[in-house]
């Protein structure tokens, strides 16, 4: 019997952490992974411009970060064409999530997303209660269609949606977006997630004004920018719902240094150029290795490949166990029919060396 009582809503939920790092990884392997590939981290590292207002903003450590993240939600609002009051800036998109379902979502109220989507979202809207409704992906793809209808059919508080994708790199057209939003019933908002935005073709970026009542969107420094540890995110969308996360989020949340480093790499937009490039060579040379094995690599608009390994989950589980077992730090898809593929994330050429290297015997190994 335990000696304390949570709230009924924790009280349900099983203790779990959505992904598991590479650290505790490399600590219960016993060795360190000589390729890091598996997180969709930006392992060509941020702007050397951020890298030195981050050092900088170290020594001043002591001072609380900025609550209202003023420089930078006002550089944000410059970039991106809107106001300030359009902007919130939080830790990173998953603690924006975590508020955005707590301001909107009430226990016992629907949530739409789909079935293999990003985890993060399903925590959160299991851990303030509500009732998640899932939809199959169409083609290795989430399926607007059916996300709208589900929504229709539930009467669903949030949508949620990833253009591009994670975990299966796929994306479609911003019209396809915008034409969703016509689809949605009133009741309901799209949670667009657009982590990977920077990554995407011109057109699959929908043009939708911030103060559109029916879509609110997340953007991230973690990826393009390479600042996954710094967790600094941000959200756009109308200023009414914008202020409603003064209500309820933690206004120190955001710390200093990393406010002066995403202030840095927004201003430094040819090394994010650079970085694309960077990612878009990787992209080929994943493609190439997978082909090289037999195997299919899926279109991406992101800095990961999924790999389609031609079975089914437990033969890509044994291929991801035998990639461990080589030192090479990848992951998978968790549903079918999406879990028949791994997921390797763009990486330097060392490490992509190593991949290349290890995989004919991992899928030896494999079977």
């Amino acid at each position: 019997m335990t000696r304390f009582r949570f709230a009924p809503i924790p009280a349900a939920l099983p203790a779990t952490v959505p992904f598991t790092g590479p650290e505790t990884l490399e600590a219960r392997r016993g060795a360190p992974f000589r390729a890091r590939l598996g997180a969709n981290e930006n392992g060509f590292g941020p702007s050397p411009l951020a890298i030195a207002a981050m050092a900088r903003a170290a020594s001043e450590v002591w001072k609380y970060g900025d609550p209202d993240s003023h420089d930078l939600r006002h550089a944000l609002a410059r970039h991106h064409g809107t106001a300030p009051e359009n902007i919130m800036l939080g830790e990173g998109i998953d603690g924006l999530l975590g508020l955005l379902v707590r301001l909107m979502v009430a226990p016992g109220q629907g949530v739409v997303t789909s079935d293999g989507a990003y985890p993060t979202f399903n925590y959160h809207v299991a851990g303030f209660g509500g009732v998640l409704h899932k939809v199959p992906y169409l083609d290795d793809a989430e399926d607007p269609s059916a996300l709208t209808r589900a929504a229709r059919e539930t009467g669903a508080r949030l949508v949620y949606l990833a253009n591009p994708d994670n975990p299966m790199g796929s994306w479609h057209p911003g019209t396809r977006i915008t034409a969703m939003l016509d689809d949605l019933p009133a009741s309901s908002l799209l949670v667009l997630d657009e982590a990977y935005a920077e990554f995407a073709p011109d057109d699959a970026i929908p043009r939708i004004d911030p103060e559109d009542a029916r879509a609110i969107r997340f953007r991230t420094f973690s990826k393009a920018y390479a600042m996954a540890g710094a967790r600094v995110g941000y959200a756009i969308g109308p200023a009414e719902l914008i202020a409603g996360f003064d209500r309820i989020r933690n206004h120190f949340g955001l710390n200093r240094i990393g406010q002066a480093g995403a202030l840095a790499a927004l201003e430094d937009q040819d090394w994010l150029a650079h970085i694309r490039a960077q990612v878009a060579h990787a992209r080929t040379r994943i493609g190439a290795i997978a082909q090289e094995n037999g195997l299919t690599p899926l279109p991406s608009a992101t800095n990961f490949v999924a790999i389609d390994c031609g079975r089914d989950g437990a033969h890509a589980r044994r291929v991801l166990a035998a990639l461990d077992a080589e030192g090479i730090f990848a992951r998978m898809p968790g549903v079918a029919p999406m879990d028949r593929c791994i997921r390797v994330s763009c990486g330097p050429g060392a490490e992509l060396d190593a991949f290349a290297e290890a995989l004919p015997r991992a899928l030896k190994a494999a079977g």
